[in-house]
């Protein structure tokens, strides 16, 4: 499609001649369009119109391949339209509704082509795009555009379409299939009267077509997708509401990561428009272990035992409630492992504190103060979202919003008055932040006071305006001042100069490994040659978003780590949908300080993605939700700064992480992989020739650990727990299965080992016997590490290998550690195992890695995609 869309619209700030790259991948389409911000031809001189003019647009069946086809499918888009990928001002991505995994496809690839190029990223919505290519179509009237949500739900929203514009008469929302024509007619009651039929398209028609007949004419299936044609009339409408800015003062490539080491101390980083780091997909809900968790703390009774505990933001740990000898016997031993009762500790209100933040509201609120009935009739309501703060089992602090319109207004936030002035406020509006954002909001907005210039003051920092003043609001008819703002960053409030940079709430793991700085005149064109290759590695296969850069002699120069660790604990495990969307929103900010903290050791002013000259990424084994994000992001940055992509097998990253600890090691060698998803001994005969000797035939050791501490009431992870607790009991007081000591292979089960475990304490439990919670975690520990080392004594053996090395979460062991020193010298075999900081996930054992492969000439196309497994033994 060439030619001007007649749309009238103006937009002084725009560059004439801004070429715009848009695609989409929301659901079973990979939509692409790129336009030219430009005079419209044929307009009047005297008065020109301006106007998004489409260069080329294609569609193309996805079939759920996507992330092996959007970066192709773009460059042959861009070779229609004349337009070379240096020329694009700016990238525009739909943000969805529509296919979880399809959505951060498209806004990964797009954040990390945006940052590559070095311009700004904006998105739009996937609903608006479908109206607006009906438009294009001469569509006209009230529309309803239905997109599939899956689980038997659709992402309906009506509009109003006339000859000079779209108006969206409805926000995101997420209905069950069978109930859509009940929500329409409630919406469209609250609506004036439509002139005529009810337009409807969208792909939810694919499955739901017959629920939908009842309500009006069906579009032509031609309609139902989104469009090239129809992104760009998205992203014209943008441009003239000012939600997208072609101007000068839109971000450009500045590293806020560099912005805020030079504005230590002073306040937060001011994010520019069309920074990449900043758009968030559109989500219409909380991930389903979220929604479930509020539905059950609504409705817990204060007398009924609490089965979640706080998490605690420093260690992790998880503390159960006092409600019985047992139990107090275990909140005493968690007590002593990890000196929690000076750590405030965070979790969503439940039903079970209701009299206690009211008790705080009359001591904070005075007349204005909710009684118990009213906090605890809010719990349960979807579109509310409340935290509280406690220490140890006492409640500190509470915040509660109200997500409405794209905007989530604060009802309540208090802290107990002896604990002010300790980031309790700041860090519940960030979580209270983070819930708006994934169910849409974009703004924040509250009351204070208008004698409370302390809490204006302190808002103010979050970025909220005065933007008004309510006479009389309060119960003592004082007035209340307005005030508004966009969502503030997660860890806005954390910018004094010793804290930690901090990202999507996470508190960044930040080290430059090798090599003195040199003197910062330097830039990275003038680095010697002995400094290249630059390669940037991301990780992103569970629940840690890590970056790193390697140079040609293998010297880390930055390694990033984002853990999740916090987001998951109180679930007892990881979950999946929780980690895509922590990972989204943390990719930009931690690859910025990579790229930060790299420079800073290289000596050179500044890191851009195009100083590189490679990019690597994880593409498998791991959860696909995290794992797409990952690469989907290095194949856009890859493509925009025109580098060469490395695949990199994360179990390999494990096997090279020793060489962080001795850089000259060679094979031949076994390796022990132990972790949370993997067990298994790996003969490695050359970096890249491996065998896999044996493996697990049921759990992993990671996830024995982790099932054995929940089983005790410890919480999770439970390998640190477990291990902290044998330290001080007796290895030898419970004899615990040793499965497959002796099986005459090199097989692993950890199953029945996890039974044994579970069934003896409830064996004890039942005879009212107090647990030896120390002694059960040495004995049950001693057995993981006798087979542990049992197998890896006869792989050397059969192997005849003089080297023995380790990989995995649970090679950080101190246990397992030793037990291998002693074995490793009675066989007169080499030991080298990865520093403690290189056992988890981290990019930089997927750096070392990658150096490897670029020296091999080995490199990954842009249609490479993810894979949940891969084993090792085979080649890729």
């Amino acid at each position: 499609m060439k030619g001007a869309w007649t749309l009238s619209m103006q937009n002084e700030s725009a560059a004439r001649g801004a070429c715009i790259l848009a695609f989409d991948t929301a659901n079973e389409v990979v939509a692409v369009g790129v336009g030219m911000y430009t005079e419209a031809p044929g307009g009047d001189p005297e008065n020109p119109t301006f106007g998004m003019v489409p260069l080329a647009c294609r569609e193309i069946p996805a079939h759920r391949a996507s992330n092996t086809i959007l970066l192709n499918e773009v460059d042959a888009t861009l070779a229609e339209a004349g337009v070379p990928k240096g020329d694009v001002a700016a990238v525009v991505c739909g943000r969805g509704p529509g296919s979880f995994t399809g959505v951060r496809i498209c806004m990964a690839t797009a954040k990390g082509a945006a940052s590559a190029l070095e311009v700004p990223l904006y998105g739009v919505s996937t609903l608006d795009a479908v109206a607006w290519r009906a438009w294009a179509e001469g569509v006209r009237g009230r529309v309803l555009v239905a997109a599939d949500a899956m689980r038997k739900e659709v992402y309906p929203a009506l509009f109003e379409i006339s000859d000079s514009e779209i108006s969206r008469l409805t926000t995101d929302a997420v209905v069950k299939a069978a109930i859509a024509c009940e929500w329409v007619a409630d919406q469209e009651a609250k609506l004036p009267e439509r002139a005529g039929d009810l337009t409807i398209l969208g792909d939810a028609l694919v499955k739901y077509r017959e629920i939908f007949e009842p309500l009006g004419a069906i579009a032509d299936e031609s309609l139902w997708a989104v469009s090239g044609a129809g992104l760009l009339l998205a992203a014209q409408a943008g441009l003239a509401a000012g939600d997208i800015d072609l101007s000068a003062d839109a971000w450009h490539g500045e590293s806020n990561a560099a912005a805020a080491r030079a504005n230590a101390g002073a306040a937060p980083v001011a994010l520019r428009p069309g920074d990449p780091s900043v758009l968030l997909p559109v989500y219409t809900r909380l991930s389903d272990a979220e929604e479930n968790e509020r539905i059950r703390l609504a409705k817990e009774a204060s007398e009924k035992t609490d089965a979640l505990s706080p998490r605690d933001l420093s260690t992790g740990v998880q503390h159960a409630n006092v409600v019985s000898a047992a139990i107090e016997n275990r909140a005493a031993v968690v007590a002593e492992i990890a000196d929690v009762s000076a750590n405030i500790s965070y979790r969503p209100l439940d039903a079970a504190h209701a009299a206690g933040v009211a008790a705080m509201e009359r001591e904070c609120m005075g007349s204005d103060a909710w009684s118990p009935s009213l906090v605890a009739d809010e719990l349960p309501r979807r579109d509310r979202t409340w935290w509280a703060a406690y220490d140890g089992q006492k409640l500190v602090g509470y915040c509660g919003g109200w997500i409405v319109a794209g905007q989530v207004q604060i009802l309540k936030i208090a802290t107990d008055p002896s604990y002010r002035r300790r980031g309790i406020a700041a860090e519940l509006i960030s979580l209270v932040a983070s819930d708006a954002r994934n169910l849409g909001a974009t703004e924040m907005t509250l009351e204070v006071r208008e004698s409370n210039v302390g809490a204006q003051a302190f808002y103010e920092k979050l970025g909220l305006a005065i933007i008004g003043v309510r006479p009389h609001y309060y119960s003592d008819r004082e007035n209340a001042v307005i005030m508004t703002g966009p969502l503030p960053a997660s860890g806005v409030s954390a910018h004094d100069e010793s804290a930690a940079p901090v990202v999507a709430g996470m508190e960044l793991q930040v080290s430059a490994v090798s090599g003195a700085p040199r003197e910062a005149a330097a830039t990275a064109v003038e680095l010697d040659s002995s400094k290249r290759p630059l390669i940037l590695a991301i990780e992103s296969s569970c629940d840690e978003t890590a970056a790193s850069i390697i140079d040609g002699q293998g010297g880390l120069h930055s390694d990033v780590v984002a853990s999740q660790i916090d987001f998951h604990s109180r679930f007892g495990g990881v979950v999946p949908e929780i980690a895509s969307r922590k990972h989204i929103e943390a990719i930009c900010g931690v690859c910025d300080e990579c790229l930060a903290t790299a420079a800073a050791s290289l000596g050179v002013g500044s890191l851009r993605w195009r100083d590189l000259d490679a990019v690597a990424v994880t593409y498998a084994p791991g959860l696909v939700g995290a794992l797409v994000v990952g690469l989907a992001f290095a194949k856009g940055a890859a493509w925009g700064a025109d580098k060469p992509l490395i695949a990199v097998n994360h179990l390999e990253g494990h096997l090279y992480a020793n060489r962080i600890a001795e850089p000259g090691m060679q094979p031949p060698m076994v390796v022990s992989l132990v972790s949370g998803g993997h067990t298994m001994l790996v003969h490695v005969r050359d970096w890249g020739d491996y065998e896999t000797m044996g493996s697990t035939i049921d759990d992993a050791v990671g996830e024995a650990f982790d099932k054995v501490a929940k089983a005790l009431g410890l919480g999770y992870p439970g390998g640190p727990i477990i291990s902290k607790l044998a330290a001080k009991g007796n290895p030898k007081a419970i004899a615990f299965p040793r499965a497959l000591m002796h099986s005459g292979d090199l097989r692993f089960s950890l199953s029945g080992l996890k039974t044994a475990v579970t069934t003896y304490i409830q064996k004890e439990q039942q005879a009212g016997r107090e647990l030896n919670m120390p002694d059960i975690a040495a004995s049950f520990e001693a057995a993981v590490v006798d087979v542990q080392v049992a197998k890896a004594k006869a792989a050397l053996i059969e192997t005849g290998a003089k080297e023995f090395c380790l990989g995995g979460g649970v090679a950080a062991n101190p246990m397992l550690r030793g037990a291998y020193e002693k074995m490793c010298r009675k066989l007169g075999v080499r030991l080298t195992m990865p520093p403690l900081s290189a056992c988890g996930d981290q990019a930089a054992m997927i750096a070392e890695v990658a150096r490897d492969r670029f020296a091999q000439g080995r490199f990954a196309d842009l249609s490479l995609d993810v894979k949940a497994h891969a084993p090792l033994d085979e080649p890729y």
